[in-house]
């Protein structure tokens, strides 16, 4: 970049910043009816792609603390979605698992949200393309932020 600028409509940031709030209400509205935020959808995601789970193993996927993680995880045993047990030989260890309730509804939340993206002006081509460039962006300033 030659330029220099400190206007806000040209900032990276600004604009990751901006994308992913406009991403979270399209999200939330989606989710809605099923009575899910965003994040706890993602957890879905995690489990419906790795089935049971500790805590500390989804935190690591999802990039979230266990102080974070822990009330969701709450809410959505208490809305049915999932269950929390611990090892019996390691009571310190939760593992989280899907109930069938969030067995029988993946297609169908996934639709939903699908139903979404479908409306963004993505070939697919794009669509995968843009989350590789996102997710090499993302390793970069990890490694950048790791080196301090």
């Amino acid at each position: 970049m030659d330029k220099k600028s400190r206007r806000l409509e040209e900032q990276l940031c600004f604009s990751l910043q901006s994308v992913s709030k406009q991403f979270n209400r399209m999200y939330a509205k989606a989710l809605k009816p099923f009575n899910l935020t965003y994040p706890q959808y993602l957890v879905l995601l995690v489990l419906w792609e790795y089935s049971d789970q500790r805590i500390s193993d989804i935190g690591e996927k999802l990039e979230l603390d266990t102080g974070t993680l822990t009330p969701m995880l709450k809410r959505m045993e208490k809305n049915g979605y999932l269950n929390r047990d611990r090892l019996p030989d390691d009571e310190r260890i939760v593992i989280i698992s899907l109930t069938e309730k969030a067995i029988q509804l993946e297609t169908e939340i996934y639709d939903q949200v699908e139903g979404c993206l479908t409306q963004l002006d993505f070939s697919e081509t794009d669509y995968f393309s843009l989350i590789k460039q996102i997710n090499a962006l993302s390793k970069q300033v990890n490694d950048i932020t790791q080196l301090k």
